[in-house]
């Protein structure tokens, strides 16, 4: 039969053709699965379930607790806000020693540090005054130390015939500061005080207080010793 040659394959590899496959999709999901074994099936079906698991838990941790607010730092008070005297009676007569008596007072120190006392003096010219048998003593925050206090004449010129609220001069030390302060006593210490008045100086000189008697008062330094 003339122009009909042997009948050549499509695709061929003498002809070097290709042949784009139409409508063509890669294989679904369930059809992936199907071609599992059972084997890899129940290993993802593992993977799966710890996952699961694994997300459940993070999602039921608590939430992190927020940070605690920084402490406020509270200042420092100064000795003498802090520091409280109440005079609590005589711890003996002048009979012995007319000269010199022992005076009982109780000081408090409400808050902040450790606060040292001095007993200075007890107002008056003409007087003298410290703790006894220590010259210092030192109160702890929130405590009540009870001291004894001996005050002296030394001169009776200078001692007044009367006088409201006798002051008792102390100076008070913590961490922050030294201040000079002055402690004033009604009720029954300045009956107390004449006694002592009357014991080493009868009769008494008739002259007026050469201190005003008042309110106490405060006065700050920036060292030195207590």
């Amino acid at each position: 039969m003339t122009g009909i040659g042997p009948v050549e394959p499509v695709n061929s590899p003498d002809a070097q053709e290709t042949y784009e496959v139409i409508g063509a999709d890669t294989p679904r999901l369930t059809d992936r699965w199907q071609a599992l074994s059972p084997r890899a099936r129940r290993a993802a079906l593992g993977v799966a379930a710890l996952a699961a698991a694994t997300a459940g838990v993070v999602v039921l941790l608590p939430p992190k607790p927020s940070p605690a607010p920084e402490n406020v730092l509270t200042p420092m008070p100064w000795p003498a806000d802090v520091t409280t005297f109440r005079y609590t009676g005589l711890a003996a007569t002048f009979d012995s020693a007319p000269a010199s008596g022992l005076f009982r007072f109780a000081v408090t120190v409400h808050s902040g540090p450790p606060v040292t006392v001095r007993v200075t003096g007890a107002a008056f010219d003409g007087l003298t005054a410290l703790i006894s048998p220590t010259d210092t003593t030192t109160v702890n925050a929130g405590t009540t130390r009870r001291i004894t206090v001996q005050i002296s004449v030394v001169d009776c010129t200078d001692l007044p015939l009367d006088a409201d609220l006798p002051f008792l001069d102390v100076t008070l030390r913590n961490t922050r500061a030294i201040q000079h302060h002055s402690f004033a006593f009604g009720g029954a210490y300045p009956d107390d005080l004449f006694q002592l008045f009357r014991a080493a100086c009868d009769p008494l000189p008739s002259r007026p207080s050469p201190r005003a008697t008042g309110s106490a008062h405060s006065q700050n330094v920036d060292g030195g010793q207590i």
